[in-house]
This record gives C-alpha cells, structure tokens and sequence, in this order.
C-alpha cells in the first residue's frame, strides 16, 4: 500500500506546487510572488492546510504563523521529527523553491498514513512563514523563532510600504513559537539544489554536507542632490555613482577570492529618483557568503573597508547595518548516513554536496539535528519562474525521505 502511495506522491507533490504558483496563491499572475503574510500566502497556508488534514494530520499554525501538521506516534510525549520547507517566495520565482519540501513531506505522511504506519515519535510537518526575507529587511524570521534563537528586536521591521511587522502579528506572543529544547529530534528538509552539480553528475538526488555561511547588511549613502544639467561634473556628490562603484568593488573582492566566496547587490533604492537630478540618496543590499565563516568574514570585512575608502573620496555618507550574520551550518553525520542508506536502497547512487543558499535547516540546527535532501532541478535554474523539477526526481525523493524516516524510527525503537 505504501508503495502505490509513493508512486503517485511525489508527482502529485509537484502538480500542486504547479497549482500554488498562480493567482490567488500568488500575488502575481507573472511568475510566483508570494511574501509573508501577503493574501497570497494566507490563500496558500488554507489550501496546505487541507492537504494535511487529507493526509491524516492535524494542523494548527504556532505563534510565528508557521504551519503545523501533526502525524501521531506511539509515544506523543515522544521529540518529534520535523519534516519542511517554507512557503514564501521571492518576487517572480519559480514553484518548487520551497513547496516541494512542504508537499513531499505531506506526501511522505500521506503514505504512513495509508498504510497504517506509526512509529515511536510523531512527524510534523512544517511549511515555515518567511524564510526569503522578500517583504522585510531580514530572513528566517520564522524558523529563527522555531529555533529559539530570534532576537525579539529582529521584529522591529516595516516592509517598503512602511507597514510594520507588529501590524500583521502579535509580537509578544510571537517568542512563544520557540520548541524547547530536547523536544524535537531531528529536521529533515528536502529541497531544490537551486544549482546545476546534480544535473551535471546525472543525479536525482543528493545528501547535503552543510550550508554556507551568511552576512546581509543594508547599505545607505548620502551625497547632495542637484541639477542633471548644471551641475559641474567635479562639484558633484553623487549617491548613486559611488553605489555604482561600491557594487563592482564587492564583484572584485569576491571573483578575487579564488574560493567559494560570492558577494551579491540584490536590491537598489534610489528615492525620489528622477533623470534629471542627481541623487542624493540612495540605498543597496550587500549579501556575501562562503563556506567557512573565517572565509566570508575576510571578505566582508574587506568588502567594507574599501566602501568606506569610496565614501570618503566622494564625499558621501555611509551608514552600514548588518541584518543577519548566519554562520556554516553543517548537517548530522548519522542523519547523512541514514539519507546516503535510504538513497541506494531506493536504487540510486548516494551522492554529498554542500548547499551555497541558506536554508531553515541551517536555523534549525541550533535546536535538533538537520538533514537535507537536494533534488535536482533542470539547468540549475531558481528563483525564476523557468525553474522546473521532474515529477520522477521528486518520486526519488520521495522514496528517499520515506527510506530515511524508516531507519530513523528503527534506530529510535531499537533505542527505547
């Protein structure tokens, strides 16, 4: 019984993250855009909802609008397993950056649930609020708060149209979504690669060694507006071209690197902007990342040192805020043994990469031990909406995910 249910749930998984993409489950009718706590994702959370409830869960959303399905075991005083993804998005993407875990981990449950499978502890299933971090200046608020680890001023945000997070949720329940500690026994996300090695390595699936470390801070300059045409090139104190500069000089440092150092501009404001003035205000988002934290402190901090440097030679205020600083996360060994075991025995070569975009799982490794499952997705491509994943790879994952809840619960039986 279970087998038939995992023959048609990892494709169903896929047809309904195909569903989620467009209106009213998007914002957009160009692409999936669907922030946190945008009616998007409130259309999005209701039709999960439903799907746990199918499946067999019961469902309930914690104090950080986190979605919650519950699958019971044996033992309901039992750590529970967490299985997830989130399900905002950033603005135009792809399906699957995200859902896909949520859903196949709905799947997985669905199949237990079918069969008449419980084991020792119960499975949750988490679709996280915010992870992208596309409406406010900071990520994982949600995971962050699961975690336990959320600074409750990180909550002190306002979205670019000047709405405030306090406006949307209750900000002093909000640290109360945080799961005590020795309450859940692991987390397992699966997840699009977002990049091209299992493609390249003709991979369904891969066991994740760890995620990146992080930094993202928000950058603002200063200068003097004036006249597009009256104003003397060597009298100018122009915001905008000194974030010009300040861009490639993050480009260079990290193409200079010669590691897995990556530096990215990924937003630019210039307020009240026009083309006949010069600015004299602009902001930008600096995200850098690497492997090892002392790798991608190195470059931020260079990084920083020569936006100063360009600041002083044009005469322009900088003001620097760091928002979030995640460091290296890397995944349990014995829960990437159990993944790279559940891998072959669903008929594939066990294959190890690490993960170069932040994930919750990296969060969540401050409270349980991770695991993350990559599935490979066409060209590498993400955060697009050409992203695109073989309903037969997810199929693989699916097997894979059921493979591993297998022997964990096992491993935990034999240990009770």
């Amino acid at each position: 019984m279970v087998a038939h249910v995992v023959q048609a749930g990892g494709a169903r998984a896929v047809a309904r993250c195909d569903a989620l993409a467009r209106p009213p489950y998007s914002d957009s009718a160009h692409g999936l855009t669907r922030t946190w706590l945008s009616p998007a994702f409130t259309a999005t959370q209701e039709r999960i909802a439903r799907w746990m409830e199918q499946a067999g869960m019961t469902v309930s959303r914690d104090p950080a609008t986190n979605l919650v399905g519950r699958y019971e075991g044996a033992d309901p005083a039992a750590p529970a397993l967490l299985v997830g993804s989130h399900i905002d998005s950033v603005h135009g993407a792809g399906a699957y950056d995200g859902p896909l875990g949520v859903l196949l981990a709905i799947e997985a449950v669905a199949a237990l649930h079918a069969a008449g499978k419980r084991y020792r502890f119960p499975i949750e299933v988490i679709a996280f609020g915010d992870e992208e971090g596309s409406r406010f200046p900071a990520a994982m608020l949600t995971s962050r708060a699961v975690a336990g680890t959320l600074d409750p001023a990180a909550l002190d945000v306002r979205d670019r149209d000047g709405v405030a997070l306090g406006d949307l949720v209750d900000l002093a329940a909000y640290p109360a979504a945080a799961r005590a500690p020795g309450s859940v026994l692991a987390y397992l996300e699966a997840h699009i690669e977002q990049g091209p090695v299992l493609e390249a390595q003709g991979l369904a699936v891969g066991t994740v060694t760890g995620i990146a470390a992080q930094m993202r801070y928000e950058v603002e300059l200063v200068g003097s507006a004036g006249h597009a045409g009256t104003t003397a090139m060597g009298l100018r104190r122009d915001a905008v071209a000194g974030m010009a500069e300040m861009v490639l000089v993050a480009e260079t440092v990290a193409r200079d690197s010669l590691g897995d150092v990556v530096a990215t501009v990924g937003v630019v404001q210039v307020p009240l902007g026009a083309a006949n003035v010069i600015a004299g205000k602009c902001a930008f988002t600096l995200d850098v990342r690497a492997g090892s934290d002392a790798r991608r402190d190195r470059a931020a901090d260079e990084i920083l040192r020569l936006f100063r440097q360009i600041a002083d030679s044009r005469d322009l205020g900088l003001a620097v805020r760091k928002v979030h600083d995640l460091p290296a996360s890397p995944c349990a060994p014995a829960l990437m043994d159990l993944l790279d075991v559940a891998t072959r025995s669903a008929g594939h070569k066990p294959f190890r990469l690490v993960s170069g975009a932040g994930h919750d799982a990296m969060i969540m490794a401050a409270l349980c031990p991770t695991a993350m499952l990559f599935v490979r997705c066409r060209g590498g491509v993400s955060h697009n909406p050409a992203e695109h994943v073989d309903p037969v790879d997810a199929e693989v994952a699916l097997r894979v995910m059921l493979g591993f809840i297998d022997r964990l619960g096992a491993v935990h039986h034999a240990a009770a």
